[in-house]
Order: structure tokens, then C-alpha cells, then sequence
């Protein structure tokens, strides 16, 4: 009676529920394996279902798989838009966005896996698709900030908020991509300075020793 109850409970699952656990299980095996490694019974096996349960929420493989690198870009954007919400000064927001890299997150890393595997592994068009708007919709969010930090005079005009946040991404995909490969010493000096520290310097010039101070007083009242 009781393994009856508790199998009803796991069938009686909320379909919004159920969708975010095959997605969480995917991402696992996909970062592991890539897309075409991956097989359907080996997803339903991670998430601890059968394989038409798998076929319930999505129509393929790899509707699935677009669904994660989809989830990875809208996730990245509420989780900056949450860690700045109390935040008005635009420098401050900058270093704070240049500190938030996805890819080195604990929940992030896993889904930034599954990017990377995206674009190195297919040339899947619905795929490189999905792949265009996740980075379109961070670029987008990065270049906002820049665009704000402008208009208050703490960035130079001389290159446009698009360029600016070009730059942010790529810099960031080669400091995520080599965290994942654990490269040794990566990012930081013997001194201890910090590729964020370039980065914010480059970008706010001497506005950045103000908004570090700021951004790590802010951190330290939340606690």
C-alpha cells in the first residue's frame, strides 16, 4: 500500500514539475555525453522515469535539448536581474555583472556545459538557432548596463554599448571554458589580481576602485 501511494504521488507529479526535473536530469547526462551521444532511454533513466514519460513533455531528443539551451539564457538573465535589483549606482551594477559569470556558477556551470556541447558538437539548424538567441538575449542584458553606465558618465563613449558587451562575452566564454577544463592558475596573477579587475579598469576606468568597494559593501550588508 504504502510503495502504491507513493508511485501514485510520483504519477500525479505536476506536469511544470515533472518538465523542470527532465530538464535538471538532462542537463547531466547532455553535458556529459553532448546532444547526439545522448540517447532517450538514458534521459528517462537518469530522471528516474520511463521513456514515454520523456515523450509527454517533449516531442524529441532534442526538443529537449533546445529547451535547456533556451533555459540557460533566461535563467542567466533573471539571476542578474535579481542580483541587481537593489543596486542603482550604473558602476556598481557593471562590476557586479563583469563578477556574475554563468558559466562558473554551481548551478550554471552544469547548463553552460551543455551550451558548450551545443556549439562545438552539431550543426543542427533549430539548434545553432536556440544558440543564436540565448547569446542574443545576453548580449542584449550586457549591453543595457553598458548603455546606462554611459549615459551617467562613469564609461566612455568611445565605443558603443554593443561593442562593450561583445567584448564582455567573448572574454567570459574563454574564462568559463577554461574553469570547466580546470586550468590551473587561470584568470589571476601572482599579485592576485583578477581578469575582472582588467576588465573592470578597461571598461570604468577610474570608477572601478569606487564601485568595487561599493558592490563588496553591499554583499556584506546582505549577509
Amino acid at each position: 500500500m504504502f510503495v502504491t501511494t507513493i508511485i501514485g504521488s510520483m504519477a500525479r507529479m505536476p506536469a511544470a514539475v515533472r518538465k523542470a526535473q527532465l530538464l535538471d536530469a538532462a542537463a547531466t547526462v547532455f553535458a556529459v555525453r553532448g546532444f547526439s551521444g545522448t540517447t532517450t532511454a538514458e534521459l528517462a533513466k537518469a530522471a528516474g522515469v520511463s521513456e514515454p514519460i520523456i515523450y509527454r513533455h517533449f516531442r524529441s531528443k532534442k526538443e529537449l535539448f533546445i529547451e535547456l539551451v533556451r533555459l540557460a539564457g533566461y535563467d542567466t538573465i533573471k539571476q542578474w536581474e535579481a542580483g541587481l535589483k537593489d543596486v542603482t549606482d550604473p558602476a556598481e551594477r557593471l562590476v557586479m555583472l563583469i563578477g556574475s559569470n554563468p558559466m562558473v556558477t554551481a548551478r550554471g556551470q552544469l547548463r553552460y556545459r551543455v551550451i558548450v556541447q551545443a556549439m562545438t558538437e552539431t550543426e543542427d539548424g533549430d539548434i545553432q538557432l536556440a544558440l543564436r538567441d540565448h547569446i542574443t538575449g545576453l548580449h542584449a542584458s550586457i549591453a543595457k548596463e553598458v548603455g546606462r553606465a554611459q549615459d551617467s558618465g562613469v564609461v566612455s563613449k568611445r565605443f558603443s554599448p554593443e561593442l562593450q558587451a561583445w567584448a564582455l562575452i567573448y572574454i567570459g566564454l574563454g574564462y568559463g571554458t577554461l574553469s570547466a577544463m580546470h586550468m590551473p592558475g587561470h584568470g589571476m596573477d601572482k599579485a592576485g589580481r583578477h581578469i575582472d579587475d582588467v576588465l573592470g579598469e578597461l571598461i570604468l576606468g577610474e570608477n572601478y576602485q569606487r564601485a568595487v568597494a561599493a558592490a563588496k559593501a553591499l554583499h556584506a550588508a546582505k549577509k
